[in-house]
């Protein structure tokens, strides 16, 4: 429903149009800037480094993922020929405030990506696009995480689209394709049952790995973010192509590692990963395309999200790692509405 609802008004794939007031009102900034910087906190620099992957892919635009709260501090070069885009779901987050603040001092334009409407970043920032996600109750972000993706998915898209960089052909193709994934996160939904049962498996571990390679490497970080948020187990996420580069050292029976393998996404490469960790043991959980084989044979189990492109990948492959720590957290008896020590709203520094 939320990303059905960030699409209202937006995307038309019959006719084959993305419409945007924010980003067609200042298409030149965009189209004439040497490069994008995106700044943001939590899970919103997570939703960032996905938008890197797409905006890179499909606009052929160079993209800078900064946390703002490291942004700020560290005399970033900045110039009146970058975009900064800054991504928040309550729209107060102090250190993104003030990121957009010190970009704004350099003659940067800032693009803001929020859901609370009338917040502070969208008072703040020159143009942008609400994800209209509605209330978000729960401190740990879920549906704000897919609907930003979302609109930055249409963002790039469009400016693609503007640039030449995809053909008309393709363009259609990507917006149909887009106009599915709701359909495609319900049936997501529908292993539900099967997480639950996999959560109860692994409820009493006290480490996971997440691994990802491509677009779903912060998906990766994003699934070990949520666990441990709701659950207070600690948990990694890697480049799945690091792993040998030291996490590996730390698998064993006892190691749950959490693998996303979806069919386009370096397939062939993240399956020799699940060989490796195989090999010491490890327990693995496969999130991977329908109809998948390959996996199957190697993981303790597997859980599967429909096909898509694998630009949009993301927002399918995030629902099981959702679903995951959730269950977790429940069987756990913890309160995953509201984690202890953690706010909705980071609004102090």
């Amino acid at each position: 429903r939320a990303i059905l609802d960030t699409f209202r008004g937006r995307l038309l794939s019959k006719e084959a149009i993305i419409k945007m007031a924010g980003v067609e009102d200042n298409m030149k900034k965009f189209l004439n800037a040497d490069r994008i910087i995106i700044v943001a906190c939590g899970t919103s620099w997570h939703a960032g480094l996905v938008a890197e992957y797409i905006f890179e892919d499909l606009a052929r635009i160079p993209v800078e993922v900064e946390y703002a709260s490291e942004f700020r501090y560290r005399n970033p070069v900045i110039t009146e020929n970058d975009v900064v885009i800054a991504i928040s779901q309550s729209g107060e987050t102090a250190d993104t405030l003030a990121a957009i603040k010190l970009a704004k001092s350099k003659g940067a334009f800032v693009f803001g990506v929020c859901n609370v409407v009338g917040s502070s970043i969208a008072r703040e920032t020159d143009a942008g696009a609400y994800t209209h996600a509605g209330p978000e109750i729960g401190v740990a972000s879920t549906k704000a995480f897919t609907t930003q993706i979302t609109v930055l998915s249409l963002m790039a898209l469009r400016l693609a689209r503007a640039k030449g960089t995809i053909s008309s052909s393709d363009f259609r193709r990507y917006l149909i394709e887009l106009e599915l994934i709701p359909n495609k996160v319900e049936k997501a939904l529908q292993s539900d049952n099967y997480v639950k049962e996999i959560s109860n498996i692994y409820k009493d571990s006290r480490n996971f790995l997440y691994l990802g390679r491509g677009f779903n490497f912060p998906v990766a970080l994003e699934g070990a973010l949520k666990l441990k948020e709701i659950s207070y187990i600690h948990a990694e996420g890697y480049p799945a192509a690091e792993m040998k580069h030291g996490p590996i050292a730390l698998i064993d029976e006892q190691m749950p590692v959490v693998v996303i393998a979806t069919k386009k996404g370096h397939y062939e490469k993240v399956v020799s990963n699940i060989q490796e960790i195989k090999s010491r043991k490890g327990k693995i959980i496969g999130i991977v395309t329908e109809g998948d084989v390959h996996v199957k044979e190697l993981a303790d189990h597997v859980i599967e999200v429909p096909e898509t492109e694998e630009t949009f990948s993301p927002l399918l492959t995030t629902i099981p790692l959702q679903l995951l720590s959730y269950h977790i957290a429940v069987m756990l008896g913890k309160n995953v509405d509201q984690p202890r020590n953690l706010a909705k709203s980071v609004t102090v520094e």
